[in-house]
C-alpha cells in the first residue's frame, strides 16, 4: 500500500514537473517565433537591397563604360584637331617664307631693274660687258694658278740654292705651313705627310712633328709630290714615336 502510494506520488510530482516545462516552453515559442519572423524580414529586405544594389552597380558600370567610350571619342576627336591645327599653322609658316623670298626676289629684281636703267646702257651692251667680265675672271683665275705654279717653283729653286750656297743654310717654309702624319714607318724611320707642293711643302725642308702641344720629334722633307710628302726622322731629334694624326709645322718658317 505504501509503495502504491510513492508511485502515485512520483507519477504526480513528475506530471507536475512535465507541466511546469510545458508551460515555461509555451512562453518562449512566441518570443522564437517573433525572432524567426524578424530574422526573415531582414532577410527578405537585406536580399532586395542586394538585388537593388546589384542593379544599381550594373547600371553605374554602363554609364562608366559609356563615359569612357565618350571620353576616348572626344580624345580622339581633340587629337585630329590638333593634327588638323599643326598642319594648318606648318602651311601657314610655308606660305609666310614663300612670301617672303617672293618679296625679297621682287625687290631684287626691282633693284637690279633700276641699276640697268641707271647705266643707260642698251641690253647688248649690257650682254657685251657681262660677256668682257667673264673672259677676264677666266684670265684671272689662270693668271693666278701660274703665279701660284711659279711661287712653287721659285720656293724650289730657292731651297736648291740655299742648299748649294752652303750645308748650314736651314731651308724656309711658309710659315702657315701645317699638315699631318698619314702613315708611319717605325722600322725605316719615315713619315707621310698630308702637304705636298700644293700646300708649299719644300724638299729637304724641316718640320717638328708635335703631339698636344708637346714636341715629338724632328723630321726633314725628301720627296714632294702634289699634295703628298715623305720625310726621315731626323736622328738625335726622336723624342718619342711619331703616331698617325700628329701635326707638323715648319721648322725654320720663312719671315
Amino acid at each position: 500500500m505504501l509503495l502504491r502510494i510513492s508511485l502515485i506520488i512520483a507519477i504526480l510530482a513528475g506530471l507536475g514537473a512535465g507541466v511546469i516545462s510545458y508551460l515555461e516552453v509555451s512562453k518562449k515559442i512566441p518570443v522564437l517565433v517573433q525572432q524567426r519572423n524578424d530574422e526573415h524580414s531582414a532577410k527578405v529586405t537585406a536580399l532586395a537591397n542586394l538585388s537593388k544594389t546589384k542593379t544599381e552597380l550594373a547600371k553605374t558600370k554602363n554609364t562608366l563604360a559609356q563615359t569612357q567610350q565618350d571620353l576616348a571619342e572626344t580624345k580622339s576627336d581633340r587629337d585630329k584637331a590638333v593634327e588638323r591645327a599643326d598642319a594648318q599653322s606648318k602651311r601657314a609658316d610655308e606660305l609666310t617664307d614663300k612670301l617672303a623670298k617672293a618679296t625679297q626676289e621682287r625687290d631684287d629684281v626691282q633693284n637690279q631693274l633700276a641699276q640697268y636703267k641707271a647705266t643707260g646702257l642698251t641690253p647688248e651692251q649690257v650682254l657685251t660687258l657681262g660677256q668682257t667680265l667673264k673672259e677676264a675672271q677666266t684670265q684671272i683665275a689662270a693668271i693666278t694658278a701660274e703665279k701660284a705654279f711659279f711661287k712653287r717653283k721659285w720656293e724650289v729653286t730657292k731651297a736648291q740654292l740655299a742648299k748649294v750656297m752652303g750645308p748650314d743654310t736651314d731651308v724656309k717654309l711658309r710659315a702657315d705651313l701645317k699638315g699631318k702624319i698619314i702613315v708611319v714607318d717605325p722600322k725605316w724611320d719615315f713619315v707621310v705627310l698630308d702637304i705636298g707642293e700644293d700646300q708649299g711643302a719644300v724638299k729637304d725642308g724641316e718640320l717638328l712633328v708635335s703631339r698636344d702641344g708637346k714636341l715629338v720629334a724632328k723630321v726633314v722633307l725628301r720627296s714632294v709630290q702634289k699634295d703628298r710628302s715623305i720625310a726621315n726622322v731626323m736622328p738625335g731629334w726622336k723624342l718619342g714615336e711619331p703616331i698617325e694624326g700628329d701635326e707638323v709645322t715648319p721648322a725654320h718658317p720663312a719671315s
